[in-house]
């Protein structure tokens, strides 16, 4: 439906025999082919010939992709689906909804700088139909990083937002404004008398090019007035003025000529941005439109050809503008009647987008919102979230609330912009509609019979769990995701899988990682039988985080390697998650201390992100990039990375585990400002729940720096993240550590690391930890750990071979699960978290 591609957007306008030649004009378009060039502006306001002298130099080439915009382009989908379609020999697929728009366009860039000996063009007629912010961004991207050949021909009415000034000035930049395009007196002379059969004397040309002032709509609309004039002089003295004078002038002229059938005809269709026969038929409720339309080309009567074969038209666009303004004064009744007779025809065509957009134009707000209904389905799949939530924000309330389906519609718009608040009254109304729809068979009637309206009460619990996780409550959270999964049927994967998804998240709030590692799991497979690819490949940042607050940053680092491999496999574009991937590979980077690395990483992320990363997750790219700042030392820009990651953060369904503000007091310990960070640190809360822990943490710091007893509230700490959190007790200890180093008891420290490392699954992998609190790694490895047993040396020497786990259990008559055991204990012992790892540590202690 919103995606789909409409050929008659992909052909210049058909050329017209007898046209005024201007070889000048297309010598000069010629010049964007040159090396170098990247961009030919065709720059006038309307009825100057743009889109004639474009078409007529693309017809005169190879290779030359063409994309009439229009209003519909602005969402960025849609806009990508065309211009996809537009470039020739593209050979990159299509992205799919989830594909961040940078890394598509960045596979896009690549194919043709793949090719050495193919110049191609790509023409955007119309551009200024373009207002959203995120199509400019792609355009300019592309713009930015054309290859040497690939070029873009941009026509349009005002000048696009790019950095005009910036290629012009590195002679990238071939322009055509408003006085190469007027017609001189000679080309104004062919035109009129040439092509419009006309017999002017010079004199009369001579003073309509004046009046008209070149400009070709003009002087086409004035020639169309003038057949069968006896007095022309008279005429052309009777208008002037400003353009829209004149528009408003020939064009009552040009009606005025016309047939009464004819004239009703172009009121009546008027209403339609693109013709074709039958679409005619049904607005009109008269056959035989494709004749008129073919009668309507041949006199040249402001009709654009779409297609070669001339199937769809659409009338000029000044010529448009002036019907409709004539057909709200002469006949303002009709106009719902001919939106609903549109609608109809684009809703039998499964054209949804512009069925509800002629049904919200008639105001039949029950046909909109029935059409809305039935293509939820659609719109969810393709990933079209702003046009849907531009449609409900088209309806009236009183509308939505009728419907349960649109109240959850309207529930996660408000969600996506935080206002949990407006959420929640939401799903009320929803929950009030289901129920006034089981008393009211009539109003239950106007609702679309589709899985979205079974699903209903499931969904609105999922919903309120997504609400109660953002609000931190994590009992409701539990409670209303319990029920869900009541509600659902077994075929109901999505819906089990958002239940089993904020259960997961609500263990994870709870502190109780292990519960949400395998409850997250089973939520992953339910949504992978849905076939909700989007959430499925979403979901490894949530467990990559588990993992580090499990202590296994190599778990963390496998899962988001193992679904970028994933994400990029065969060569496909990236989907949105990948860039939000590299940010937590970059965290994992820069807790080893690797900084260049996590730059890198960042650095890519910077790029894919800029239209496709998780909403939830845009302010994380900032937080990763001043902890690298934190550790070069930069803490100034920290805290202004700090203060833009604020700026995106929206509360939503993962657990606030590290408050940005608690962040900011961090920074401030670590550049020596104790007053600022203990201005932040008195507010925490004092209790014990894992949501504060590191707020409390920050405040165990600070208490040390200051010389106080951090003990107790260590000791709290550690109660509570004992088997449960082994990333939090590596942290406790290492406070711990840093207390009694401060104090100048260098042996309690090394006692207390040597117990931390060897509690600790992986202690190799944080290095950061300790540098940020003026330990080394090397310092805490000097701690003497605890010795390994004497079956445990004969396991490692068995390690030390060629054998598998099988062969070696057998070899020492224990089970594989006894072999595990043992196996887990020489690593946590050794500080290795694989095989090889334990085998070189154990040689570098001589145990080998």
């Amino acid at each position: 439906m919103s995606t789909t591609v409409l050929a008659t957007k992909l052909f210049p306008p058909a050329r017209r025999s007898g046209l005024v030649a201007r070889p000048w004009l297309l010598e000069r378009l010629d010049g964007v082919l040159m090396p170098g060039h990247r961009l030919a502006l065709v720059s006038a306001p309307a009825g100057f010939g743009k889109t004639t002298v474009v078409g007529e130099w693309a017809a005169r080439h190879e290779r030359v992709g063409w994309l009439s915009l229009d209003d519909g382009d602005n969402a960025l989908p849609r806009f990508l689906a065309h211009l996809w379609a537009a470039l020739p020999g593209l050979r990159v697929t299509p992205p799919a909804a989830d594909v961040p728009t940078m890394a598509a366009l960045t596979a896009l860039v690549n194919d043709y700088a793949d090719r050495a000996d193919e110049q191609t063009v790509l023409v955007l007629d119309d551009y200024h139909a373009i207002e959203a912010l995120d199509v400019h961004e792609a355009v300019a991207f592309l713009l930015d990083h054309l290859p040497d050949q690939l070029h873009l021909v941009l026509a349009t009415r005002a000048d696009p937002p790019f950095p005009l000034a910036r290629l012009r000035a590195r002679g990238q930049l071939m322009e055509i404004r408003v006085d190469d395009l007027r017609f001189a007196e000679a080309e104004a002379g062919a035109f009129l008398n040439d092509v419009m059969g006309l017999r002017l004397a010079g004199d009369d040309v001579r003073a309509l090019e004046g009046r008209t002032e070149g400009w070709a709509a003009g002087l086409q609309m004035a020639a169309l007035s003038l057949r069968g004039v006896p007095d022309v002089a008279g005429f052309i003295d009777a208008f002037t003025g400003s353009h829209r004078f004149v528009i408003d002038y020939l064009a009552d002229e040009v009606l005025a000529r016309q047939p009464a059938a004819v004239r009703d005809f172009l009121l009546r269709t008027a209403v339609l941005d693109r013709l074709t026969g039958p679409l005619c038929d049904a607005v009109t409720g008269r056959s035989g439109s494709a004749q008129v339309l073919d009668e309507l080309d041949r006199g040249n009567v402001f009709l654009v050809a779409l297609d070669p074969d001339r199937v769809w038209y659409r009338y000029h666009h000044l010529f448009r503008d002036v019907l409709r303004a004539r057909l709200l004064a002469e006949h303002p009744e009709e106009l719902p009647r001919l939106h609903r007779a549109a609608s109809d025809w684009f809703a039998a065509q499964h054209l949804a987008p512009e069925a509800v957009r002629h049904a919200l134009a008639a105001d039949d707000h029950e046909r909109a919102a029935w059409l809305i209904q039935e293509a939820l389905p659609e719109v969810r799949r393709a990933r079209q979230d702003a046009m849907l939530l531009a449609w409900v924000g088209s309806l009236p309330e009183s509308v939505v609330r009728r419907n349960p389906v649109l109240c959850i519609a309207a529930g996660w718009s408000a969600m996506m912009a935080g206002e949990l608040d407006r959420m929640a009254r939401w799903l009320d109304a929803a929950d009030a509609a289901l129920a006034a729809g089981a008393r009211d068979p009539e109003l239950a009637g106007t609702w679309a019979d589709t899985e979205d309206l079974r699903t209903a009460p499931a969904t609105i619990l999922i919903y309120r769990a997504a609400l109660a996780q953002a609000r931190g409550e994590v009992r409701a959270t539990v409670e209303s995701a319990r029920r869900a999964l009541e509600l659902a049927a077994a075929e109901d994967h999505f819906v089990r899988g958002a239940a089993d998804g904020f259960l997961a998240l609500a263990a994870w709030a709870a502190g109780d990682v292990e519960e949400a590692l395998a409850t997250f799991s089973t939520a992953v497979r339910e949504l992978h039988s849905a076939g909700n690819l989007v959430d499925e490949q979403d979901s490894a940042v949530v467990i990559g985080d588990l993992w580090l607050a499990a202590g296994r940053p190599s778990r963390a680092r496998q899962t988001f390697e193992h679904s970028l491999a994933a994400a990029t496999r065969n060569g496909e574009p990236y989907p949105r998650v990948t860039a939000d991937l590299h940010v937590g590979l970059a965290e994992l980077d820069r807790e080893l201390d690797d900084l260049d690395s996590a730059e890198a990483h960042l650095e890519t992320a910077r790029i894919l992100a800029e239209q496709g990363s998780i909403t939830e997750n845009r302010h994380r790219w900032y937080v990763a990039m001043s902890q690298v700042q934190v550790a070069r030392g930069d803490f100034t820009a920290a805290l202004q990375s700090l203060d833009e990651a604020e700026k995106l953060y929206r509360r939503g369904s993962y657990p606030e585990v590290r408050p940005i503000a608690a962040m900011r007091a961090r920074v401030h310990l670590a550049a020596g400002d104790l007053a600022a960070a203990e201005a932040w640190v008195r507010d925490v809360s004092d209790a014990v729940t894992y949501l504060n822990e590191y707020g409390r943490l920050t405040r165990a710091r600070l208490m040390i720096r200051r010389g106080e007893d951090a003990q107790e509230l260590l000791d709290r700490l550690q109660a509570d993240a004992d088997g449960r959190r082994a990333g939090s007790l590596l942290e406790i200890g290492v406070l711990r550590a840093l207390a009694h180093q401060v104090r100048g008891d260098r042996a309690a420290a090394l006692d207390v690391l040597r117990r931390t490392l060897a509690a600790a699954p992986e202690p190799s992998q944080y290095r950061r930890l300790f540098l940020d609190e003026g330990l080394t790694l090397p310092q805490a490895e000097e701690a003497p750990v605890e010795p390994l047993t004497e079956r445990e040396l004969d396991v490692l020497r068995l390690l030390d071979t060629e054998l598998t786990g099988p062969e070696i259990a057998r070899r020492l008559y224990v089970s594989l699960n006894t072999l595990r055991t043992h196996t887990k204990r020489i690593f946590t012992k050794l500080g290795a978290t694989n095989r090889s790892g334990a085998v070189r540590r154990a040689r570098e202690r001589g145990l080998l």
